[in-house]
């Protein structure tokens, strides 16, 4: 593809004409996305890219940009100095690495990082009883592909209580309580594979919903092996307080992403491959595809009148379009028809509408979801298709009537006026009011409190796909970048602030103010399962090859000196760190056991492992937390089994 560098002297073209007719040519052979862009729209967004966006806004800008609540960034502290604190939490999914990443915003400081589908030492994740079980009963798999992180939220507002995440590798979804940051609970989902998406109903987090978006037979067991027409893509409702699933609702096509209205009736998912296809070729033959639009409170009454067939114990609703469930005047699941292979979809704060991409189309659709009870043909619902540019993926609001759309072929940020698109036709760029260049193929972005009733619309952060020559080479495989934009000056237009390495490969970001979050920084007993270890509980007790052992920590010493049991005892050891000032982390590591159990200030933790090697082995904690650190240790004594 044309690549163009910035200079300067502004960008300059890398590549002849010619060898671009060669590429395209060759590029619509591999993938059907290149075959439906114009070549002279494909040459124009390499030629071009750069030369928008530094012009800071483009020429014709309308009323827009007059509007009040516009801030100049000279107005704006983009630097947090040592010793102060950001104004805002963001949440980055962690990709392949299985956790959650927390940066501060406008720092872009990487604040934790929260394991939640794999292991993690320094956490202890996965190496004390309670989180080894969740990660075994959630099915045992050694990694995860984290997506979608979402904050919970009351009255359409965060309320920071949890996060939820999906793990589009196994079809799972995972809380994070922020109250701790640390992830509490994880549920596999029976009838989903690859779950993409973690999406809460508004305005009350009543539901978190799992995208799930490869089609396989229900139940998977076997039957209908190479019979795609029997396969099937569900969307799974979960309850967040027992985190058990609830119901799911049978769909034609493959589900991609989704995201709720603001009054608890609507759910939006995007869908592909309404060919129901396996393979490339096939699954792009349509000129359009589905915004898929859920009715809720059907869907429970159709659960409430046994109108379901259970399958590995969930309650299944058939939302498919031939369903008789979609039969009716009050059809459970809407299929409104978009452009082929939509991929985001984002409803607006207030409500309004749902805003689909296009991705292998220039355009979004614009839904006005109050007409969706009022047409007859679901097309007439689409109220606007601005043409933004070539790959649009996924788009975000500010707080002043503004849309922004992720474009990964052109490498871009668009900014345009949603009612303005809905005034305009069909195709026409007069919504378009600022572009800016992001380095490089952006998929997903995120705008301050974007999903929320109230967006603070300053701060946007584009978590691109690439990153060749923003960073030091590292080898062959590239970090990615996380860029911070600024957009709360509309005269002046985005303005690119940071440039911020990532580990790959992100995908979706959650940015929330500061005052919605009030993490503890000493663990409060009662929040825990286990009884506290204190001073005078401490003891060893021994029953039937069964040894407990009970002990606190502190600065410079275990609760116990030295710790006998016999090869073979099953040795369970509960400790508490009885430190009461914060940031005084103590672990219980036994490197030879494969323990490594972090215990912060009150908190309590629990391993349980079987004493299979005779010898000695020095418990010590993992964690510098004193002068005397290196002698904060005790011997584990495992005697030989007697013959």
């Amino acid at each position: 593809m044309t690549q163009t560098h910035d200079s300067d002297d502004g960008p300059t073209d890398t590549t002849h004409s010619t060898d671009v007719d060669l590429e395209i040519d060759a590029a619509s052979e591999r993938d059907p996305l290149f075959a439906r862009i114009p070549r002279r729209d494909f040459m124009k967004a390499g030629m071009a890219a750069g030369a928008v966006g530094a012009m800071g806004s483009l020429a014709g800008c309308t009323s827009i940009l007059d509007r009040d609540g516009s801030v100049s960034i000279d107005d704006v502290d983009t630097d947090v100095a040592p010793g102060e604190l950001d104004e805002y939490y963001a949440f980055l999914s962690g990709g392949h690495s299985g956790e959650v990443r927390v940066y501060g915003v406008p720092s872009m400081r990487q604040l934790m990082r929260i394991p939640v589908f794999s292991k993690e030492s320094a956490r202890g994740y996965g190496y004390d009883d309670e989180t080894r079980e969740m990660l075994e009963e959630s099915g045992g798999y050694t990694w995860g592909d984290v997506h979608h992180p979402r904050v919970s939220q009351t009255d359409n507002e965060y309320d920071g209580r949890w996060l939820f995440v999906n793990d589009k590798a196994n079809g799972r979804l995972a809380r994070i309580d922020l109250t701790y940051f640390e992830t509490d609970a994880i549920v596999d989902l029976p009838n989903q594979q690859g779950t993409h998406g973690a999406c809460a109903l508004m305005p009350d987090t009543k539901y978190i919903f799992g995208v799930g978006e490869f089609r396989v037979p229900l139940p998977n067991d076997g039957r209908n092996l190479d019979d795609p027409e029997e396969y099937t893509s569900v969307l799974s409702a979960v309850d967040p307080e027992t985190m058990n699933p609830v119901f799911d609702v049978l769909v034609d096509g493959n589900m991609d992403n989704a995201d709720s209205g603001k009054d608890g009736r609507w759910f939006f998912g995007t869908c592909y491959n309404s060919e129901e296809a396996v393979t490339e070729s096939e699954m792009t033959r349509s000129d359009t595809d589905y915004v898929q639009a859920f009715d809720i409170p059907a869907i429970e009454d159709a659960v409430e009148n046994g109108d379901y067939e259970e399958i590995d114990g969930v309650p299944v609703v058939d939302g498919t379009k031939d369903s008789s469930l979609n039969g009716g005047d009050s059809p459970i699941v809407h299929y409104i028809d978009v452009p082929s292979n939509p991929h985001g979809v984002t409803v607006t704060p207030d409500g309004s509408y749902a805003i689909a991409s296009g991705k292998l189309d220039n355009t979004c659709s614009v839904i006005d979801i109050a007409r969706l009870d009022e047409v007859d043909d679901l097309t007439d619902a689409i109220v606007g298709q601005p043409e933004l540019g070539m790959g649009p993926l996924h788009t975000r609001y500010d707080d002043r009537g503004h849309a922004y759309t992720s474009l990964f072929i052109d490498s871009q940020v668009v900014k345009w006026d949603i009612e303005r698109a809905v005034d305009s036709e069909p195709g026409s760029d007069e919504a378009v009011v600022d572009r800016i260049d992001v380095h490089y193929s952006p998929g997903h972005l995120n705008t301050s409190q974007s999903y929320t009733a109230d967006p603070r619309g300053d701060w946007l952060i584009s978590l691109n796909k690439h990153s060749m020559d923003r960073f030091l080479p590292v080898g062959p495989t590239f970090p990615v970048n996380d860029q911070l934009i600024y957009i709360g000056d509309d005269e002046e237009g985005m303005q690119l602030v940071k440039d911020t390495p990532g580990h790959p490969e992100p995908h979706d970001a959650t940015i929330v103010h500061r005052d919605n979050i009030e993490p503890e920084t000493v663990y409060d007993p009662d929040d825990l399962e286990l009884d506290q270890i204190g001073l005078d509980e401490t003891g060893i007790e021994r029953e039937d090859g069964r040894v407990h052992v009970k002990m606190y920590n502190q600065r410079n010493h275990f609760g116990h000196d030295t710790v006998t049991v016999e090869e073979g005892d099953e040795v369970t050891i509960t400790t508490t760190n009885i430190e009461s000032a914060e940031n005084i982390v103590h672990s219980l590591a036994i490197p030879q056991y494969d323990i490594n159990v972090k215990t912060a200030p009150q908190e309590t933790r629990e391993v349980t492992f079987t004493a299979d090697k005779p010898g000695v082995y020095w418990m010590y904690c993992a964690y510098f937390c004193s002068a005397l650190h290196l002698e904060m240790r005790s011997r584990l004594l495992v005697e030989p089994k007697e013959d």
